[in-house]
């Protein structure tokens, strides 16, 4: 059996900053990828927001890791050359009995640390965005858009310069703890031992880690898989910031991002499904997406709206049907298998937060 000193499940961005972690601490480091290329999953598949650390309860790991991961986001982007814009965002109150909610968000804001929002009225906020509609508005200044697969490709370059390597067409299918450490047993039979293993599957982890002998199933809560579709705009918005309605249940409401090169898309909305392979976007949603955009943008035209793609957060659901909101990392500490670290529920702000969460990874393993 071959023996590694360190193996990272799943190469999307979270597992490729965790494996870039280890390497850097001296680990040698193997990351294992079902797919063919790295990142295909919700990595790919989502608004390549830097998000400042707004939304999450205080105190959360979401709220710690988002707020952390930014400020080395930015540090990393900068330093590797990786394409992003700090553009920042705009969260609109388009009707008054929002205004206290809005308020709220900016109280929970502040005690996540982040200090910069400013507050804008009507006049203000139509200053900055005259084709903007809203009631009063947050201005985020250090929310920003980034190139993911290229911030992908950095992690990589940096895990493979110091040691590590990516292996593709690669399922894990369970593991059990062993003298030498952990045992993986793999989809075509083989089996590799290793010294340290972070589950980092996205959607597949929480049914991994049921497949870990020694972990307490009632431990591990089960994946819910909340569909969110884009819709991209034919045309040019007249927009600068990203703009964003007040918070939703299952997610952020369908707001307006840009890309690197100024295109507008909207989305994504929430769909509950039970089948993490339906990714493709219905046109006939296009009417409600209109709807939704036109609360903050009256003047947007009719009929522009195109389908654009899917993507799948990778929620979590106790068995009491609550769903869990915010990460699950799970180390030695809590499920009691030395040298195992679960990644859990790990959805938006999953992006911001990597090279924090590989810092908690870290932090996990030597605890």
């Amino acid at each position: 059996m071959e023996q590694v000193d360190a193996v990272v499940i799943g190469a999307g961005v979270v597992g490729l900053a965790v494996a870039r972690a280890l390497a850097l601490a001296g680990r040698e480091v193997l990351v294992l990828e079902a797919e063919g290329a790295i990142g295909t999953q919700a990595s790919s598949r989502n608004s390549e927001v830097i998000h400042a650390g707004i939304y999450y309860p205080p105190g959360s790991l979401k709220a710690r890791l988002c707020v952390r991961g930014k400020a080395l986001l930015y540090d990393y982007l900068g330093e590797r050359g990786v394409p992003h814009r700090r553009c920042g965002k705009l969260i609109v109150a388009t009707q008054e009995e929002q205004v206290a909610a809005l308020r709220a968000l900016a109280s929970r804001a502040r005690a996540n640390g982040v200090d910069d929002l400013q507050w804008l009225t009507r006049a203000q906020a139509l200053q900055l965005e005259p084709a903007l509609e809203c009631h009063a508005a947050l201005r985020s200044p250090s929310t920003g858009i980034l190139d993911s697969h290229a911030f992908m490709l950095a992690l990589q370059g940096d895990l493979e310069a110091a040691g590590g390597a990516v292996v593709l067409r690669a399922s894990v299918e369970g593991g059990r703890a062993a003298p030498q450490g952990l045992v993986l047993r793999m989809a075509d039979g083989l089996e590799l031992a290793a010294r340290c293993v972070v589950n980092a599957a996205g959607l597949r982890a929480p049914a991994l880690a049921k497949r870990f002998e020694g972990i307490d199933p009632a431990r591990v809560p089960q994946a819910a898989c909340a569909k969110g579709s884009y819709f991209a705009l034919g045309g040019r918005a007249p927009f600068s910031h990203l703009v964003y309605p007040v918070p939703e249940e299952g997610g952020l409401g369908v707001h307006l991002t840009l890309d690197l090169g100024g295109q507008a898309r909207f989305g994504p909305d929430v769909q509950w499904v039970d089948d993490p392979q339906d990714l493709d976007v219905d046109p006939g949603r296009a009417a409600a997406f209109e709807a939704e955009v036109r609360r903050y943008w009256p003047g947007l035209p009719q009929g522009v709206l195109q389908p654009g793609y899917a993507g799948m957060r990778p929620k979590l659901r106790w068995p009491a049907g609550a769903v869990e909101a915010d990460f699950l990392i799970q180390g030695p500490a809590e499920h009691g298998v030395p040298g195992l670290v679960q990644l859990l529920g790990i959805e938006s702000p999953g992006l911001t937060s990597a090279l924090a969460i590989g810092e908690e990874v870290l932090r996990a393993l030597q605890g």
